[in-house]
């Protein structure tokens, strides 16, 4: 049995925050600053009122919208990947099957997992139709990480942005007809608190935390999102060549077979730091989050929708699909054209 990816659609919400501004909130944050060192010129908010169950169904009815009007009926199993729950419970993946009207026989997860979350959901999708366990699973991806950020921290404002995407896994050869390959996997837990909002779990559940500042320089705040970008880079720099290797290796393939790379949309500096180090060629690597930020675990799907439907993709074609970042954790595998 094969398993395939047979589309893809993605919702951003109505407010944007572009370059501009950023520099008119932080004057010494220009335009030129923030592009040459994110590659990233616009970004999607998600509205006051607006959460992650409703970006989720957002992108999932234009899923459907897309496809026959049975898949709504046909749906056997829905992944919803998100780091911003809409509770602490219940599983916002109950709350999505209900709103979008699919069968109540189904099953319906979350999984926590940031920027190798769409390469680890689809991963998912692949073992339940193998199995024998599903035949069509709703992958979703939203997050709103926007709502983490505090209004002090220009640097993560400059990079994130929210989205949702929805992707169709199935064992039907229809549509994109993208044959999903072999995984690696790899986690680096000791790197957790790279990349954390330390605030609101259960080992702390403080819901306000206090921002700190050094030399009148946000910091901090544990309530909000917290990156440490130095070490965030360097974990990306030393795992992401070994996983691509081993993902070629384990699919028997070389770097010169695949067509296009489509790595998670971090920013462009890690990106094409990245690329060099593994030797990809420039017109093969794919960089997308220029419009839309680093939309975490829907960058991925992002990209390759619109890779798709901007350049277009032909039999026979290989693209490796490749994320990493919060957890510390890393993800990657081939996707075959037929």
């Amino acid at each position: 049995m094969c398993e395939y990816i047979n589309d893809i659609a993605y919702y951003l919400p109505k407010k944007s925050l572009s370059n501009a501004d950023i520099e008119s909130q932080h004057p010494e944050w220009s335009i030129e600053k923030i592009s040459s060192k994110t590659g990233i010129e616009n970004r999607f908010l998600s509205g006051v009122d607006e959460f992650c169950s409703d970006m989720a169904v957002q992108a999932a009815n234009k899923l459907f919208n897309q496809n026959s009007p049975r898949l709504k009926q046909e749906i056997d199993y829905l992944i919803l990947c998100t780091q911003n729950p809409d509770y602490v419970l219940p599983t916002t993946a109950c709350i999505v099957q209900d709103r979008l009207g699919l069968e109540k026989s189904i099953g319906a997860i979350d999984v926590n997992l940031g920027c190798s979350g769409f390469i680890y959901s689809i991963g998912l999708a692949k073992g339940l139709i193998s199995s024998g366990q599903a035949s069509n699973v709703l992958v979703i991806t939203s997050d709103t990480y926007s709502k983490l950020i505090n209004p002090n921290d220009k640097g993560n404002k400059t990079i994130f942005g929210d989205a949702a995407a929805a992707t169709l896994v199935s064992n039907k050869e229809e549509g994109l007809a993208a044959k999903i390959e072999k995984f690696v996997y790899g986690t680096d837990g000791s790197g957790y608190d790279n990349l954390i909002v330390k605030n609101g779990g259960s080992r702390n559940r403080i819901s306000i935390g206090q921002d700190l500042f050094e030399d009148n320089v946000y910091i901090k705040n544990d309530s909000n999102l917290f990156m440490d970008g130095r070490a965030v880079f360097q974990f990306t720099n030393a795992v992401v060549p070994n996983m691509v290797s081993k993902t070629l290796e384990k699919n028997n393939l070389i770097l010169s077979e695949i067509d296009s790379f489509i790595f998670h949309q971090a920013n462009k500096f890690m990106l094409e730091k990245v690329r060099k180090k593994i030797g990809i060629p420039e017109n093969k690597f794919i960089f997308n989050s220029g419009s839309v930020g680093n939309t975490v675990s829907s960058s991925i799907p992002i990209a390759f929708k619109n890779f798709i439907d901007e350049v277009g993709i032909n039999t026979g074609e290989k693209i490796m699909l490749a994320g990493f970042g919060v957890g510390l954790s890393y993800g990657a595998t081939i996707i075959s054209i037929n």
